[in-house]
C-alpha cells in the first residue's frame, strides 16, 4: 500500500511503558494535526488510548527493567512479540512506530522486516554513547528510521545507516505550574509555607520495591535534622498501591498524591525546595520545574554485576549529560545507601542553587520554546514516507 493512499494513513505503533506512552500521545496527536485522515493500531497505555489508540494488550505487561524482571517472564514477552509482529503483517500498515522499550519493540520489528517492506520507525534512540555501541549497527538491519530525543544522537544513528531526527524532548513543552496553582497546592494539603521535599521511588514495580526501604530509611534521617520538613510522595498510577503499602511502615509518613491527576503532580514539583528521586526520565521534570535533585537507583545483584562492566560514562542522570555538568548527584547499585542520600539532600537544601544554570541549560538544549516535539516527530514521520503535511 502506498503511503497516505485514498487519504487515509494507518499506523501501528507500540509502547512499553509510562514515558513512552507519553511520547506516542503526543506523535499521535501530531499526526492528526498533519494529516486529515489517519487511524491508529496497537499497543499503549492511558495517554494513547486517550488519543484513540484501542491496546491490543494492556502496556503494562510490558514494563518490566532489569534481567531478574524479564527473566519469569520470558515466554510470556516472547508469546507477546510473535503476536505482535503478526498483526502488523496482517494490517499492512503505512508506517510501524515502536517507541522505546528495545527488547520488545526492536525483536518485533525483526519479525516484521523478515516478512515484509514495511517502513519502521523507532521513537528513542538507544543509548549507544553510554553502552553496547553495537546495538546501533544492530538496530540498523531492522529500523529505517530513528527520531531521537537528545541533540546529540543523531550522528551515532546516522553513522550506523539510519536516518535520524532529532525531535527534541517532550518534557519542553509540558506544562509547569504555575505560582497560583502552586499555592492552591500548597492551601488543598494544608502545607501552609513548609519546605517541601519530593520523594520520587519511580514508576516500575520492581524499581519502587527496591528503592522504597533505601528511601524511607533516607526520609528518616532527613526529618530527624529538618523536621520543618513536609515528605510529598506522588504515586505513579500503576504502582500507587503498591507505594501505599510500602510506605505504611515509614517513620515519616509522606503525603501521597494519586498519579491519576497531572495537574496536582506539576504543582508538587513547583512547590518542592528538593527531590529524593529515581534515576530516570524524572530527571527531566524536575529540571522543567527548576527543583534540585539527589538521584538514586538500585538493581537486582545480576543487573547491577553487568551493568558496570557495560557501561561506559560516569553519569546516567540526563541533565548531567545534556548540560555536560556533574552537578547532579547519583547513589546507583551499591552506593544507594539512606546515609549518604540523606546527606545529599540536606546540602540542597541549605544551597538550592547549585543545580539551577545545568537545569536552564538543559532545558533550552533540548528545545524549550521551539515547535512542540510531537509535532516535530510528526513532520519527520511523513517526511520519511515522502507525504506532504510537513
Amino acid at each position: 500500500m502506498v503511503a497516505g493512499a485514498a487519504g487515509l494513513m494507518r499506523v501501528f505503533l507500540i509502547a512499553g511503558e509510562l514515558s513512552g506512552d507519553k511520547l506516542g500521545a503526543a506523535l499521535m496527536a501530531g499526526l492528526k494535526t498533519l494529516v486529515p485522515d489517519v487511524t491508529f493500531d496497537g499497543v499503549g497505555g492511558p495517554s494513547m488510548q486517550a488519543e484513540g489508540l484501542v491496546s491490543r494488550f494492556p502496556m503494562n505487561e510490558l514494563s518490566l527493567m532489569g534481567i531478574a524482571e524479564v527473566l519469569p517472564k520470558y515466554f510470556h514477552l516472547k508469546r507477546r512479540i510473535a503476536e505482535t509482529a503478526q498483526a502488523v503483517i496482517d494490517t499492512a500498515p503505512d508506517v510501524l512506530i515502536t517507541i522505546d522499550s528495545p527488547d520488545f519493540c526492536l525483536r518485533v520489528a525483526k519479525l516484521v522486516k523478515q516478512q515484509s517492506d514495511i517502513r519502521t520507525v523507532h521513537y528513542v534512540a538507544p543509548s549507544v554513547w553510554a553502552w553496547r555501541p553495537g546495538r546501533a549497527a544492530k538496530m540498523a538491519r531492522v529500523i529505517d528510521h530513528v527520531l531521537a530525543l537528545l541533540p546529540f544522537e543523531p550522528p551515532y544513528m546516522e553513522a550506523a545507516g539510519m536516518a535520524c531526527d532529532f525531535v527534541g524532548h517532550p518534557v519542553v513543552s509540558e506544562p509547569v505550574a504555575s505560582a497560583a496553582e502552586v499555592s492552591a497546592f500548597r492551601t488543598a494539603h494544608g502545607l501552609g509555607e513548609a519546605p517541601v521535599l519530593l520523594v520520587l521511588p519511580g514508576s516500575r514495580r520492581g524499581e519502587v520495591t527496591r528503592l522504597a526501604p533505601v528511601f524511607g530509611e533516607a526520609l528518616q534521617r532527613i526529618m530527624a535534622v529538618r523536621p520543618d520538613l513536609r515528605p510529598v510522595l506522588p504515586a505513579a498510577g500503576p504502582v500507587a498501591a503498591l507505594v501505599r503499602e510500602l510506605t505504611a511502615g515509614w517513620a515519616d509518613r509522606p503525603l501521597i498524591l494519586d498519579g491519576a491527576d497531572p495537574a496536582e503532580k506539576r504543582a508538587a514539583f513547583g512547590a518542592a525546595g528538593v527531590a529524593m528521586a529515581a534515576s530516570g526520565t524524572v530527571a527531566l521534570e524536575l529540571a522543567a520545574a527548576a527543583t534540585p535533585m539527589v538521584m538514586a537507583y538500585d538493581f537486582s545483584w545480576l543487573t547491577w554485576q553487568m551493568a558496570k562492566y557495560m557501561v561506559k560514562l560516569d553519569t546516567a542522570n540526563l541533565v548531567n549529560l545534556v548540560s555536560e555538568t556533574r552537578v547532579v548527584p547519583e547513589y546507583l547499585g551499591p552506593a544507594c545507601q539512606p546515609g549518604p542520600i540523606a546527606d545529599h539532600v540536606l546540602n540542597l537544601l541549605a544551597d538550592p542553587q547549585a543545580q539551577h544554570a545545568a537545569m536552564a541549560l538543559t532545558m533550552q538544549r533540548l528545545g524549550q520554546g521551539g515547535e512542540a516535539p510531537g509535532l516535530r516527530a510528526a513532520r519527520a514521520v511523513l517526511r520519511g514516507l515522502g507525504q506532504a503535511g510537513q
